[in-house]
């Protein structure tokens, strides 16, 4: 089912999300589905749980709406349960992120090249994977939310006071979506 999407000053998205329950196999399959029903309905390339109001560690990462800009990501979906990073390379990139919870906003930042996770799928089969390019920066921001933190979090500070205003707006409701939205 679609969810409304928590926007920039929602509490949730601030929160350190708790494990997964991995015996919840009938709510994990639910939130899993809400996750997947509302990235699609809302073209973003990722979605974490805290970002519907659930503040468990599960997201999705869909490249296929990145695949004209980076062919090698047509196909590539993933699901996150209680993922964990093992590994990141000492070799930082720098990209312009934007995010579905703060709308209208993209900065640059600094994120490893390469990262190994070990998490378990949509079919709770633990797993352990290599990501690097542009996979390893969706899984990353995603990842970011799991522990409270937004992107907006991670530019440079002059940059961080550029956008203070637009970030407030949000906060207050002064922004459009199209799709749900809500701030809480």
């Amino acid at each position: 089912m679609i969810q409304p999407i928590y926007l920039y000053g929602s509490e949730v998205l601030r929160k350190v999300a708790a494990p997964a329950d991995l015996n919840d196999q009938d709510g994990l399959k639910t939130l899993v589905q809400d996750l997947w029903d509302t990235l699609d309905k809302s073209e973003g390339c990722g979605l974490a749980a805290p970002q519907i109001g659930v503040s468990l560690r599960v997201a999705v990462v869909n490249g296929d709406i990145m695949e004209d800009v980076y062919p090698y990501l047509k196909g590539f979906r993933r699901t996150f349960i209680n993922p964990v990073v093992t590994e990141e390379s000492e070799r930082m990139c720098e990209y312009n992120e934007g995010c579905l919870s703060v709308p209208g906003i993209y900065a640059d930042v600094r994120r490893p090249e390469q990262i190994t996770v070990e998490y378990y799928d949509e079919n709770l089969e633990k797993k352990t994977e290599t990501f690097d390019k542009f996979a390893a920066r969706m899984i990353q921001h995603e990842f970011s939310h799991l522990d409270g933190e937004l992107f907006t979090d991670l530019v440079a500070p002059i940059r961080r006071k550029m956008i203070a205003k637009k970030l407030q707006n949000i906060a207050h409701g002064k922004v459009g979506t199209a799709y749900k939205a809500k701030i809480k």
